[in-house]
């Protein structure tokens, strides 16, 4: 073809592009249930769009052969289930997004998981849609999965809610059941806040009234859901609300030049604008706004830039930088929704990590409020723990205060995770609600006496003797005799015996895993107390759990704790049975006993392993006296 055959087309293609580029974009996302044809419908709409090549209909015509569940016919969900994973069992695992775009307007669609087991994977995709379409097959109507994702949905404040009774062909086309589910479907909208809320019977399979009207749905005169999509409102985003930009890097590439880089949400930013640091309070003006397209004169939502500031201010990443006229809030303490995302439940008490943009803080839940109950109009039940896939409001204690604004005001500075400190993995997605105010009005009281004064008036170091094994270890023993060898020498110590501050501090606590946390972390308190008074405290606990020792070794200076593991085989703890709770538990008059039937973690690496067996504890208890003057702690 030569160059004169291309140049009457060079206009038209710019034009196209410039069309393109003034569409409005729909985030939006699939939910459900399993198998209620989520992959289906995404595979329609591109089909139906024109938005598949030849090869890949070739591809999808011979993979339908092979993992098809349509029979003859394509099956379109192999367009979106990628994974082999998802092939061979016939669901969907992960987020799949896909583009595609009419004469209207351009979408971006995630389709996200039905299975409960995947759960976490759909409140990633509705974290950045505006509309969801809430897929429910007509056979079965509304399900618990459904009521679920409906939730989340709203809680995580995607704006409009479609309800598509999919599979309508497997009903006849009912129009008597379509009217039963939508009456299910208002009941069910009744509870949350979307801006819209409509109904639409569709087959994916076939294609009745996704693209194009339906002749076997002459009763229903709504719009076919891709009119739909195409005609509900956008939002505008968070262009309203005030700017914010959490600093994910400070660029500093050589003397010259420092500059804040971040994506931007909320208001559009101007050279010349006044911003302030968020925490430190220090304000500054708007320098210049640098993109890899060069300098701009202002920047909006969404995109990513690095400021420079005509002031020098001390900033890091993780700090937010924010309108100075409507800053952020700024708190250690948050109230919030809790969606957890972890085969382990959530123990109030135990230590967390909270990432906020690019910030990260210990935390730990310090009340949990409720639970949502999925299946009953949502009612708030009380509740000691969060279960995989619950949700639930609670209050939270940071080791750090941190920017962020409600949810529902902003979603990048209202969100966070939380994150397992052991195993790294994201235990849960939280949505801001509110700063507690009593964080703001606690202070410390600073007192003249301190630590080291009271440690010099001791005569010695204080330090925490931490010792943990099963019941029927030895403990209480080793450590009764080392408080008893410490005393002698003139030194000051106490004794925090398991069972004794049972029946006084923690009289109050059982031994479910929560309470058992709780236990942990009101001793770790008390022990740290102690050490603050200059006193040597020897602590004897069970302590199953490695996230509460260390959450206690955490509040303590780094030579300030030293885990001692009373090594002790089961079999010779049940042979001992000092108390008879071995026998207890094995009969089952005992629940949640360490060892029995509630897990224990053993120290991977204490400062002392003492293995019982085959010493006594006169020996055993020399060994730690022995530590504790290696380390010149004690005289």
């Amino acid at each position: 073809m030569s160059a004169s055959t291309l140049t009457p087309e060079i206009p038209d293609i710019a034009a196209y592009l410039k069309a393109q580029e003034r569409k409005s974009l729909l985030r939006f996302l699939t939910c459900g249930s399993v198998d209620d044809g989520k992959s289906t419908l995404i595979g329609r709409l591109l089909y139906d769009t024109k938005l598949i090549f030849e090869d890949q209909l070739a591809a999808l015509e011979k993979d339908s052969r092979k993992h098809g569940t349509t029979g003859a016919d394509i099956d379109l969900a192999l367009l979106v289930d990628g994974l082999e994973a998802e092939r061979e069992q016939g669901i969907t695992i992960d987020v799949a997004y896909r583009f595609f775009a009419t004469d209207r307007r351009k979408f971006i669609v995630a389709d996200t998981p039905g299975h409960e087991q995947y759960t976490r994977n759909m409140a990633t995709g509705a974290s950045t849609a505006q509309l969801a379409v809430l897929l429910v097959d007509a056979r079965t109507g509304i399900m618990t999965q459904t009521r679920r994702h409906a939730f989340i949905a709203n809680l995580l404040g995607v704006e409009h809610c479609v309800l598509a009774v999919n599979k309508i062909d497997l009903v006849d086309f009912s129009q008597a059941r379509f009217d039963e589910i939508c009456a299910a479907f208002a009941a069910l909208t009744g509870h949350f806040s979307f801006t819209t809320a409509v109904a639409i019977p569709i087959s994916a399979r076939y294609g009745d009234n996704v693209s194009t009207p339906s002749p076997h749905l002459g009763w229903y005169r709504g719009p076919t859901l891709l009119e739909h999509l195409e005609t509900v409102p956008v939002d505008k985003g968070n262009t309203a609300q005030p700017f914010r930009m959490p600093v994910q890097w400070v660029n500093r590439p050589d003397a010259n030049f420092r500059g804040f880089a971040g994506t931007i949400t909320g208001h559009r930013l101007r050279t010349g604008d006044r911003v302030v640091v968020a925490g430190s309070g220090r304000q500054s003006t708007v320098k210049s706004i640098v993109t890899y397209d060069g300098i701009l004169a202002e920047a909006g939502v969404g995109e990513a830039v690095t400021l420079t500031l005509a002031d020098e201010i001390d900033i890091s990443r993780g700090d937010v930088l924010a309108s100075a006229d409507d800053p952020p809030q700024y708190a250690d303490q948050l109230a919030a929704h809790l969606v957890w995302m972890s085969e382990d439940p959530l123990l109030p008490g135990r230590p967390y990590l909270l990432k906020s943009g690019g910030k990260t803080v210990t935390a730990s839940v310090t009340t949990l409020k409720y639970k949502i109950d999925i299946n009953n109009d949502y009612d708030h039940l009380a509740a000691r723990s969060l279960a995989l896939n619950e949700i639930g409001m609670c209050n939270l204690s940071l080791s750090a205060p941190v920017a962020f604004d409600p949810y529902k005001n902003n979603r990048q500075t209202g969100a966070f995770v939380l994150i397992d400190r052991l195993t790294n993995a994201t235990v849960a997605a939280g949505m801001v609600e509110f700063g507690l105010r009593r964080a703001t009005n606690i202070h410390y009281q600073a007192t003249d006496i301190n630590k080291a004064a009271r440690a010099a008036l001791n005569g010695q170091k204080p330090v925490v003797l931490w010792f943990t094994g099963l019941s029927g270890s030895g403990k209480s023993t080793i450590s009764n005799l080392v408080e008893q060898q410490l005393f002698a020498l003139g030194h000051h110590t106490y004794l925090l015996d398991g069972d004794n501050v049972r029946h006084g501090l923690n009289r109050d606590l059982g031994f479910t895993a929560a309470d058992r946390v709780q236990n942990i972390r009101r001793v770790g308190e008390v022990a740290k107390l102690f050490v603050d008074a200059g006193v040597i405290v020897l602590v004897s606990f069970i302590s199953p759990f490695q996230a509460e020792r260390r959450m206690v070794r955490d509040l303590l200076e780094p030579d300030e704790f030293i885990e001692i593991f009373v090594d002790t085989p089961i079999a010779l703890c049940r042979e001992r049975d000092p108390k008879g709770l071995y026998k207890k538990a094995d009969a089952g008059l005992i629940t949640n006993f360490t060892g029995i039937d509630s897990p224990y973690e053993p120290p991977e690496t204490p400062e002392l392993h003492l293995q019982t067996a085959g010493q006594s504890p006169e020996q055993l208890a020399t060994r730690v006296l022995h530590l504790l003057r290696e380390r010149h702690l004690i005289r």
